[in-house]
């Protein structure tokens, strides 16, 4: 239970901190000048995307939160027996961090307008993000055929359900990043709502990034000790 408040709690905190900067925080009426020169004040509907996004991430934390917490509770029994992390799992681990910042960098390009750093961030990052899944298929298949089964040891479902999950949540990340991609390629809308979606695929990825590093630490068993240190305060 601790962990799942302290895991929350982070996810809440960086969420809120990303939205903060998107100024839906902002009070326009208390804003002075054309409402159209006031930043976040606009009649456009972008910032609602936004909000959507950041209420969307808190709902997938709350969910990686539950599964992680009961993994934690898990382990302690003893007929426990952990994966080993393969070096497969840390390639992938690189790819999905260099896809990350593949696509920070892209928004980073379109704030510029910079078109084709744009477009050379969104493929790197969307070709890094493609051999992360493809490598996470090649590790399931592998630790499959190294006898690791599903029903053999409750590790291994953890693992494969916590692997599917995430690969799903990334694939579901690739197709909008698909979509905006294409708006770029075609020019297609305004500036400001390229680099909207732009930004809104790189927040997504920087937490699903977020998500594999604690997935990957509670692998390493680095976050065994954090794991006993929220038991013991919210015991």
């Amino acid at each position: 239970m601790g962990s799942i408040i302290l895991f929350l709690t982070l996810v809440g905190v960086i969420v809120g901190w990303w939205l903060a900067r998107q100024r839906l925080t902002a009070k326009p009426w208390l804003e002075e000048g054309v409402i159209g020169e006031v930043p976040g004040t606009g009649a456009s509907r972008l910032p609602a995307v936004t909000l959507g996004l950041g209420v969307f991430l808190v709902v997938v934390g709350a969910l990686f939160a539950l599964l992680i917490s009961a993994y934690s509770v898990r382990m302690a029994m003893p007929d426990w027996q952990a994966l080993p992390v393969t070096t497969l799992l840390w390639f992938n681990t690189s790819m999905l961090i260099a896809s990350s910042v593949a696509l920070q960098l892209a928004h980073h390009a379109a704030g510029h307008r910079r078109m084709e750093d744009l477009n050379l961030g969104l493929f790197a990052g969307g070709s890094f993000a493609l051999l992360f899944l493809a490598g996470q298929i090649l590790a399931w298949r592998q630790l499959y055929a190294a006898g690791y089964f599903v029903a053999s040891n409750p590790a291994n479902a953890f693992f494969y359900l916590l692997v599917a999950l995430h690969g799903l949540h990334l694939s579901g990340g690739l197709v909008a990043l698909g979509r905006t991609a294409r708006k770029v390629w075609r020019d297609d809308g305004p500036r400001a709502r390229l680099r909207l979606s732009v930004g809104l695929c790189a927040a997504y990825w920087h937490f699903l990034l977020f998500i594999w590093l604690v997935v990957m630490a509670l692998l390493m068993g680095w976050a065994n000790g954090f794991v006993e240190l929220c038991g013991r305060l919210f015991s």
